[in-house]
């Protein structure tokens, strides 16, 4: 290789490391502030479902149409993953996680709900409905959003058009730990309520002291326990909708963190291994010249 191909090579490189430091940096901040916005509606998450606990054992809740069980015969899939790429396996594995969760089913018993493009060019190559597409690129989050979402599929579940809604996220442990989750949405559970919103803290980092909210120990409803839960367990869908999405937006700009991370220090290496070789090849050019030259003056 040439030197001057050499030193081209090396100055390419050190501009994408520029480049993967600032998406690092960037990817950070954001991080940060999904947490921050996930841990802020923790409180109200909370204090909903503990209404419901209470008022679980009435049978308001057994006989509300978003509590009802009944044979699975057709599933809506909410599949969250990102619009961009560079975020390592992580949308791999939710997609992977996706498809394992509807195997027993066939692809006509699936709709799918593609919350990022990543998902819908998936499910649409390899033959599923999909029922609804969402882009995912903006960071804010609005629970306006996640409203529409909710209110769709609960629809859809009263009037049987769906027996089963299952959502499939990257829920966030730590900076350097993602896990594809699967969730049952619909038919409504107390338990997985619980551990969407008990699973907001992550298990390391700065977040993972914050204290918990205490509840309070009674309630009186007014003006009763039917219609506090027609406003309050639809609103709970889309809760835990906009939870989900939360921490599939905080997993995803954390794996963008650490894959440019990974990426600017390879880089480095590169360069350095890149300067290492211009060096040499360098050196040896030098080396001949002066052969060269001492050979000239001799046969002179």
């Amino acid at each position: 290789m040439a030197l001057k191909d050499i030193k081209n090579k090396i100055k390419a490189t050190e501009r994408m490391n520029k480049v993967t430091r600032a998406m690092e940096a960037v990817s950070a901040v954001k991080m940060r502030k999904t947490q921050a916005t996930a841990l802020s509606g923790r409180s109200y998450a909370r204090a909903a479902i503990s209404i419901l606990a209470r008022l679980s054992g009435t049978e308001h809740v057994a006989k509300h149409p978003l509590s009802e069980q009944r044979e699975y015969k057709r599933v809506a899939l909410v599949v969250m993953t990102s619009d961009k790429g560079l975020a390592g396996a992580l949308n791999s594995s939710v997609l992977k996680r996706a498809v394992e969760s509807v195997k027993e089913f066939s692809k006509e018993q699936v709709s799918v709900y593609a919350y990022g493009k990543k998902a819908d060019d998936f499910f649409t190559s390899r033959g599923y409905t999909v029922a609804a597409r969402y882009e995912n690129k903006s960071d804010s989050i609005e629970i306006e959003t996640m409203e529409e979402l909710a209110g769709e599929l609960s629809r859809a579940f009263v009037a049987h058009d769906y027996d089963k809604v299952t959502v499939v996220y990257s829920n966030f442990k730590s900076t350097f730990e993602q896990v594809a989750t699967e969730r049952r949405l619909l038919p409504l559970s107390m338990g997985a309520l619980t551990e969407i919103v008990d699973g907001i803290i992550p298990v390391k980092g700065k977040w993972s002291e914050v204290k918990e909210v205490a509840a309070p120990a009674t309630y009186s409803v007014e003006p009763s326990g039917e219609e506090v839960l027609s406003a309050l367990i639809p609103r709970l869908v889309a809760v835990a909708l906009y939870h989900m999405l939360l921490e599939s937006k905080a997993s995803e700009h954390s794996a963008r963190m650490v894959a440019m991370k990974n990426a600017s220090d390879k880089s480095k290496d590169v360069v350095r291994d890149l300067t290492r070789t211009y060096n040499k090849v360098r050196q040896a050019a030098i080396t001949r010249e002066v052969s060269e030259i001492i050979s000239g003056s001799l046969a002179t």
